[in-house]
């Protein structure tokens, strides 16, 4: 990557992707998002304001022509572009789109675009590009290799390492080959973290884990095999890859933990939020089938409203977690207005989901959704967000960069324990809020037809299968209300949802709650003295059933199956005994005659 900052405008329609694309970008260096739009006209507008402050804010222009699949939608990006071409002739422009006819990109081309890259380039490579066409060459990538014109006027700075490089072009099969190498590669990785992702999860089946650790072994083996194949002897020793004849001995899940407890230089706060938000996008690509024994409000939508829901909250978080940067809030007035940062991140979640502006005809009226759903915030507040765990400890920790104090350890900064728990915490705090925009709906719109229509999964439209959910639901609060949150309390833990690759699944964490036992009352407090009345019983009924049980054991044993056996031996006497005086009888019967 050149010294010179990368600074980029992204322009696409596909909110999902724009979050994706933005958070990946903001985990490298020298490499800067300043801005991320739907439409042309708001790109048109920041970069006016941009060009009256200062020109250097913006030095390439990443877009899509709108949805990239209407030709309408076509047209009217290659006009986008022409006019950008006129209004700022030296900006570059890279195309990023799912497009791939050949005469659209020599049209794109004709109209001024710098560079193409499709969606779905590996994350390196895309870099690669944005740089090159930034500097002021072009990028043009065709099929299985990316066509590279640099820009002459630039010099080529040496590597201190490696000493002063000629220039040269490289040849076809060299290009070829370095892609499918790098493609490869990045195919690798992308799997072995996925793979190291799921051992990572609580509670995997020992089968699951032992099948787990072995495709872990065999990518690894994989990665070496392709970067033994693929690249020359010199270039391995360029680029530091072994040359070694032997692969490397593949670490055992012992010494791969131990290698990601190794902490690292200490990491910018935003930094640190987009490798956690980075990983968590990830992560919201599983399956989100419920595979818990516990009800979900969200589990009544379809999975593509989950995830669409789940993104949006993840979205209204990074906005937060900026604005609360800016305001230079500090960590004592953070815990001050907790509460009041769920409750916000709720009302901009229903807004944002529902629109603003929405109308559902109930009964004789035309109602806002939005405003109706809104004026149950005093009854999700206490019974959804106010129950989310750790949350403050995790804003703290993206804000303020604190230690995390989790299962009675404080976990460094930057440490891969640290991250982990900090990403469970994130994906129980999105999970939770979804239950939280969800909760309402089923309380007054739950059987709408409109509200079905859009939102529901197949198996739960009719009224009686809503009814039924709705009832689960009301019963999983009565339980956690008097049974399970008490529990929970006194055993210092928490329950958290998480992401799996087998859908979302519930975990547990052990931090103090002291505070909270000392305000149960009632029935929780009734529960708590159940419990601990149990714990102090139990090992002496355990006692005494043992010893019943041996005193039986004996009994049964020892006496009665003593005197059974007396009593079968006599039996068998007998019947022996009289076996013989019949033979005898009869004998003496024989002679007499």
């Amino acid at each position: 990557m050149s010294d010179r900052p990368l600074k980029l405008l992204l322009i696409d329609q596909d909110p999902i992707f724009r979050l994706g694309l933005r958070v990946a970008l903001e985990a490298i260096t020298n490499l800067q998002v300043t801005g991320v739009v739907e439409t042309d006209t708001a790109a048109l507008q920041i970069l006016a304001e941009i060009a009256q402050q200062n020109p250097n804010q913006v030095n390439l222009v990443v877009l899509e022509f709108g949805n990239g699949r209407s030709i309408t939608s076509q047209q009217l990006g290659l006009q986008f572009c022409r006019q950008l071409r006129a209004l700022y002739p030296n900006l570059p422009i890279l195309l990023l789109s799912s497009v791939q006819e050949q005469g659209l990109l020599l049209a794109a081309k004709s109209v001024g675009i710098n560079g193409y890259c499709p969606k779905g380039t590996p994350l390196p490579e895309l870099v690669a590009a944005m740089q090159e066409v930034a500097d002021g060459g072009s990028y043009w990538f065709q099929d299985t290799e990316a066509i590279i014109i640099p820009n002459s006027s630039l010099p080529i700075a040496p590597n201190p390492q490696r000493g002063p490089r000629v220039p040269h072009s490289p040849l076809p099969f060299f290009r070829l080959r370095n892609n499918l190498r790098l493609s490869g590669i990045a195919y690798i990785d992308a799997t072995l973290a996925a793979v190291t992702a799921q051992l990572q999860v609580p509670g995997l089946p020992v089968l699951d884990r032992a099948i787990l650790a072995g495709q872990r072994r065999e990518l690894l083996a994989a990665r070496w095999l392709i970067n033994r194949l693929l690249v020359s002897s010199q270039e391995r020793q360029e680029e530091g890859i072994p040359v070694a004849d032997q692969p490397p001995l593949v670490p055992s899940l012992s010494s791969a933990i131990q290698q990601r407890q190794t902490v690292s230089p200490l990491l910018s706060p935003g930094t640190l939020q987009s490798e956690l938000f980075a990983s968590c996008v990830t992560k919201l690509q599983f399956s989100l089938r419920n595979i818990t024994d516990i009800p979900l409000e969200i589990d009544i939508f379809r999975e593509e409203k989950k995830r669409e829901l789940l993104y949006l909250i993840l979205q209204k978080l990074a906005e937060q977690l900026d604005e609360l940067r800016t305001s230079q809030i500090e960590i004592n007035q953070l815990y001050e207005v907790k509460f009041i940062l769920l409750r916000d991140l709720w009302q901009v979640a229903i807004t944002d989901f529902f629109g603003k502006f929405s109308r559902i005809k109930l009964g004789n009226q035309n109602i806002e959704i939005v405003n109706f759903l809104l004026q149950n915030t005093e009854v999700v507040q206490r019974d959804i967000l106010n129950r989310i765990p750790l949350y403050c400890e995790f804003y703290s920790y993206l804000l303020f960069q604190t230690e995390l104090n989790i299962d009675n350890t404080s976990y460094p900064v930057v440490s891969a324990e640290a991250k982990s728990q900090a990403l469970m915490i994130l994906e129980n705090l999105l999970i939770q809020v979804a239950n939280g925009v969800v909760q309402p709906l089923l309380n007054s719109l739950a059987d709408v037809e409109a509200i079905k229509k859009n939102f529901y999964g197949r198996q739960l439209i009719s009224t009686r299968e809503i009814e039924r959910f709705r009832n689960d639901l009301s019963w999983k609060y009565r339980l956690a209300n008097y049974i399970n949150e008490p529990k929970a309390v006194f055993e210092s833990r928490y329950e958290l949802f998480v992401i799996t690759s087998r859908g979302i699944a519930n975990t547990s964490v052990y931090a103090p709650r002291n505070q909270e036992l000392g305000k149960l009352s009632n029935i929780p407090l009734v529960v708590t003295l159940l419990l601990e009345f149990s714990d102090a019983i139990a090992p002496r009924l355990k006692s005494l059933i043992a010893f019943l049980g041996s005193g039986i054991v004996f009994i049964l044993t020892q006496v009665i199956g003593q005197g059974l056996g007396l009593i079968g031996r006599g039996i068998l006497q007998g019947i022996g005994s009289v076996s013989l005086v019949e033979k005898n009888f009869k004998r003496n019967s024989d002679r007499s005659k």
